[in-house]
């Protein structure tokens, strides 16, 4: 070979290797382990159903080349063998050209790198987080390797249990009614004799008509008879007094007589005087005042004024009387009235019994009242017969809003989503505005994934325990945990526990759990496991991991890619319990 040649081609070479040298790529990729990352969660942590994060970096003096830019790429690696790139952080030496972050080649430096903000995936819980990343210098690229940064995404929210509270409506169903009926005998002047013509009003015929349509029927329970009798204050006040008690007499024979017409040995009621309570009034001056606030008379208001200027009953009868012309008025329209007994027969009726009704409300509920009905439903504990009487009760009152918003109820509680969402809604149509139809909406929306559609209507039901519980899941599904507290309230169960854990309570998770009536769900203990983890009590996890394995088996699966028990991963006692 020629000489000549060998030496240019050797100066080649060795120019190129010290044109490499300087480009100091090549000494970056050598010590690319002196790089120190540092990742803020880690691992990742999903709120409100989204994942962000941040890098930060640091490059150790004299390691970052001039001009060198250096791309890193966050890439998300799934276990199925996906992959989700994330927006890059480009890095520039001192000498570097574009833009990018600067890292000094003497003093070294550091970098900081915040992710977008993007929606969580399932497939992320098991999934590695890896940093890529590629050096330039002007055409020449070089390959770092791949730096995993993070083990999984922490994803503990999810474990809110969707069990949103329905708000069924109330019926008014009363098991005993006041059945009382009362009728009146008026008397003349000075007179306690009944009249004919007074046991033949219509007060009187339609209370002799209740007596002989219902004394022997058992829904109605007749408990007693109370007469009260009253004198005109225009007598004599000794006289009224006597007056006013043989007209108590004389309207209590009167009504006895018309049970005794009753043949019926077994029907008692009525007919005995210890049956009838006998209250008298000798002079009804409240009477008298109640009528004249009523009335027109002329010296209306100066005869109200002589009732309160003067107290003895004489007095006021002088007065009254001097009002000749207007006493006149008084004696033809005001002062019968007042010559009266009062007769009031007590009368219960009862509704049929919880038996009865219950039978009727699946064999002829056509036969029950919609108070029935809606009562009928709570009386059966099988969500089917709930179904069946809630629908029966929206055939035959399907204007009460109330009959389809219960029958919504039962179908969200049998998962029918859409077919309780139609019966919420024909409620709707008839009851516009109810805090009830409008909370049950609201579940509707949040079951469908419209969580602002769910949360106005939450807030147009108002704040009853049931939205409140609905409004506080909402929040832990959207990251506010501090806001599904304080709509929690003094509630507690598996939910606030874990609106708790989020929040940074670790050690309030027990408590509230074990103080409800959820601490036997195995999801109750599985996050009482997860709030041991984090306080590195690998006894408690164990254990109260075990328990919820045995009660939901599907849990083991679960545990082994929770990265809450990433540290626990090579734990003997973990390994055996969920491989």
């Amino acid at each position: 070979m020629n000489s000549k040649f060998v030496g240019i081609l050797g100066a080649g070479i060795s120019l190129a290797v010290i044109l490499t040298s300087c480009d100091g790529l090549g000494k970056m990729i050598k010590k690319q382990k002196d790089i120190k990352y540092t990742m803020t969660p880690n691992p990742i942590e999903m709120h409100g159903d989204s994942v962000q994060f941040t890098v930060s970096g640091k490059f150790n003096p004299k390691l970052f080349a001039k001009k060198v830019t250096l791309t890193l790429t966050p890439v998300i690696k799934y276990s199925s063998g996906g992959e989700k790139a994330l927006k890059p952080v480009i890095l520039v030496g001192e000498k570097a050209t574009g833009s990018g972050q600067k890292i000094a080649f003497s003093a070294g430096g550091t970098f900081s790198y915040a992710s977008e903000k993007f929606a969580y995936e399932s497939g992320m819980r098991n999934a590695k987080l890896e940093l890529r990343g590629e050096g330039q210098v002007k055409s020449k690229k070089k390959v770092f390797a791949p730096v995993e940064i993070a083990d999984g995404t922490m994803a503990t929210s999810l474990l809110v249990r969707n069990d949103e509270k329905p708000m069924m409506a109330k019926d008014a169903f009363v098991k005993v009614v006041p059945a009382n009926q009362s009728t009146h005998i008026y008397y003349i002047i000075n007179q306690s004799v009944v009249r004919p013509s007074e046991l033949k009003t219509e007060e009187m015929k339609t209370i002799n008509e209740f007596i002989s349509q219902n004394l022997s029927n058992p829904f109605y329970q007749f408990k007693g008879i109370s007469v009260s009798a009253y004198a005109s204050p225009d007598g004599e006040t000794d006289k009224n007094e006597n007056l006013a008690k043989d007209r108590a007499n004389s309207g209590s024979a009167a009504v006895m007589s018309g049970f005794l017409k009753n043949k019926n040995k077994e029907v008692t009621f009525g007919k005995t005087k210890d049956q009838y309570q006998v209250g008298t009034t000798k002079e009804d001056w409240d009477g008298f005042k109640s009528l004249m606030e009523q009335s027109t008379i002329a010296d209306k208001d100066l005869i109200l004024r002589v009732l309160t200027m003067y107290t003895d009953a004489d007095q006021r009868r002088k007065e009254i009387k001097n009002l000749s012309k207007t006493y006149v008025e008084l004696a033809e329209n005001i002062l019968p009235k007042l010559r009266r007994a009062e007769i009031t027969l007590n009368v219960d009726k009862n509704s049929r019994n919880d038996e009865q009704i219950a039978k009727l409300a699946t064999s002829h509920p056509d036969s029950l009242s919609v108070e029935e009905l809606l009562y009928a439903g709570n009386l059966s504990n099988d969500i089917n017969t709930k179904g069946q009487i809630y629908a029966a009760a929206e055939k035959q009152f399907g204007s009460d809003w109330r009959t389809s918003n219960n029958l919504g109820c039962v179908l969200l509680m049998q998962n029918k989503v859409t077919e309780a969402g139609d019966a919420f809604k024909r409620a709707d149509k008839v009851a516009a505005g109810q805090s009830a139809v409008a909370n049950n909406l609201g579940i509707i929306e949040a079951k469908n994934g419209n969580r602002s559609a769910a949360t106005e209507l939450y807030k147009k039901a108002g704040t009853g325990s049931e939205t409140k519980y609905n409004m506080a899941i909402l929040e832990i599904r959207n990251g506010k945990y501090a806001d599904a507290l304080n709509d929690f309230g003094d509630f507690k169960g598996h939910n606030k526990a874990l609106a708790q854990l989020m929040s940074g309570n670790t050690g309030g998770v027990k408590e509230t759990i074990d103080g409800s009536n959820e601490k036997e769900m195995a999801y109750s203990y599985y996050l009482k496991a997860v709030a041991a983890a984090r306080q590195a009590n690998t006894s408690e996890v164990i254990s109260n991991l075990k328990t919820a394995i045995e009660k939901d088996n599907a849990l083991k699966a679960y545990a082994k890619d929770d990265v809450e028990f990433l540290k626990l991963r090579a734990d003997a006692g973990f390994t055996g319990l969920v491989n």
